[in-house]
């Protein structure tokens, strides 16, 4: 049976009831044991907050042997810009339940055409952008939390989050529509593109081919369990109906994005840290690059390898590794590492399959401003052999494919490297400007390009 997207609201609108009455029924015995001696915070009964993000980018002109189809182009390019705007609305529905609402505009123009790089250089740029304002709904979901005992602990006022006090065993259910990332491989210092690192493999796993429409968003449930320093969550979320695009298919129990994370809190030195462990598996129907080599050398290797050809129903698994470190009340340090079965086309990220980044998050307390941030982040991004096949006989991606390499030469593979730096500055409430410069070495995988540089300037208010 096919939804159109009248039924498809109404099945998320009935999804939503179900977790209402739920959280209403269960509502009796729900507040958080408070910890003795402690004060009891407020429960904040709904926020209204809004942000706005500019982001302007240029690289610069650099040496390739070739080009193709998907390469950068190798002329400096200075009209790369997003502009977003998002409104965070919240409401405490019942004790334990909450309802959050995210309407979002954006306008930009991507380098290349958001081609030519496995770490693209701006998180906020959608596969799907244009220059003309597009207003649609980014997230509309409700969060019930069960608590369960074992002491209290203070939830600050944030977006999407209403400030009160939780127990620290407790059980959180998140249905609606969201960003998948908005849960799983979060990072204190590396994934917020608004505030912090821009490239994408930095400001998440680069590896994790995680479920989301060509703007970001998926639809889905995920539940997580708390107990004191752990965390276990596990969440399924739906797909688009073909690679990286913008129509998503509803048909959960067929096609989606699994993912299960655990997470563990530590001192290490009398600084506070986190380690997560993820691990997803994606059921679509998606090209293999063996496949696609196969179907080309069968038809006399004319023209080249095409995954889109070779579309079944098909699993992708992979795995991360993420850890945040404090190391002063001024500074943290980062690393993730990432790795999936490189079998397959990237269906909702990007063109990654080994990726290991890391780097430093510091506060400008040292220098007398204290609510400025310097970070410095480095990422190396790799391919699995039979990718690196497909891409040297001509083989296209979603954003990579240099196209087939001149007579005389064949196609030198090589990590892409990136080197990114930003400076935050605090220029009034809310308001912050910044500056990014990005060095990326071997782009797209390809000894025979680059190196290059991208200069970017961020402006970003929130109130």
């Amino acid at each position: 049976m096919r939804l159109d997207g009248a039924r498809l609201r109404n099945h998320f609108l009935g999804l939503l009831l179900i977790v209402l009455t739920a959280g209403r029924a269960l509502a009796d015995g729900n507040e958080p044991t408070q910890a003795e001696g402690t004060d009891p915070v407020e429960f904040q009964p709904y926020d209204f907050r809004f942000q706005s993000t500019y982001i302007w980018q240029r690289h610069s002109a650099f040496g390739a042997a070739y080009s193709g189809p998907n390469s950068l182009r190798t002329e400096s390019e200075t009209r790369s810009y997003t502009l977003t705007g998002t409104a965070f609305m919240g409401i405490r529905a019942w004790q334990g339940g909450e309802i959050y609402f995210n309407p979002e505009v954006t306008s930009s123009e991507s380098m290349s055409d958001l081609h030519g790089l496995g770490g693209l250089t701006n998180g906020e740029n959608q596969k799907g952008g244009g220059r003309d304002p597009r207003f649609y709904r980014a997230r509309l979901f409700a969060r019930q939390t069960w608590n369960l005992g074992g002491g209290s602990e203070t939830v600050e006022s944030a977006p999407n989050q209403l400030a009160g006090m939780i127990d620290k065993e407790r059980l959180v259910l998140t249905i609606g529509t969201l960003s998948l990332i908005d849960i799983f491989d979060t990072n204190a210092y590396a994934h917020d593109p608004r505030s912090q690192f821009l490239n994408w493999a930095i400001m998440a796993a680069g590896a994790f081919d995680f479920a989301a429409d060509t703007r970001g968003y998926t639809s889905g449930a995920a539940l997580e369990y708390y107990l004191d320093d752990w965390a276990l969550r596990v969440g399924r979320f739906i797909q688009p109906t073909e690679s990286n695009g913008q129509q998503m298919d509803v048909h959960i129990l067929r096609h989606y994005g699994d993912q299960v994370e655990i997470e563990h809190g530590h001192q290490l030195a009398g600084q506070p840290g986190k380690l997560r462990l993820l691990a997803f598996r994606n059921r679509v129907q998606m090209g293999g690059f063996q496949d696609a080599l196969d179907a080309w050398a069968a038809g006399g290797k004319i023209g080249i390898p095409a995954v889109a050809d070779v579309r079944r129903e098909r699993s992708k698994v992979g795995w991360s590794v993420n850890l945040e470190q404090a190391i002063g009340d001024d500074a943290g340090l980062f690393a993730r590492l990432s790795a999936n079965d490189g079998k397959s086309e990237t269906y909702a990220f990007a063109e990654i399959e080994r990726s290991l980044s890391g780097g430093v998050s510091l506060k400008g307390r040292r220098w007398q401003r204290a609510a400025d941030i310097v970070g410095l982040g480095l990422v190396q991004n790799g391919l699995a052999d039979v990718h690196r096949q497909y891409l040297a006989n001509g083989g296209l991606g979603a954003f990579i494919g240099d196209g087939v390499p001149p007579p005389g030469t064949s196609y030198h593979y090589a990590p892409e490297r990136v080197l990114e730096m930003f400076y935050n500055i605090a220029v009034g409430h809310g308001a912050t400007a910044a500056i990014d410069f990005q060095r990326i070495w071997n782009p797209a995988y390809n000894a025979d390009r680059g190196p290059l540089g991208v200069l970017g300037v961020r402006l970003h208010l929130e109130f």
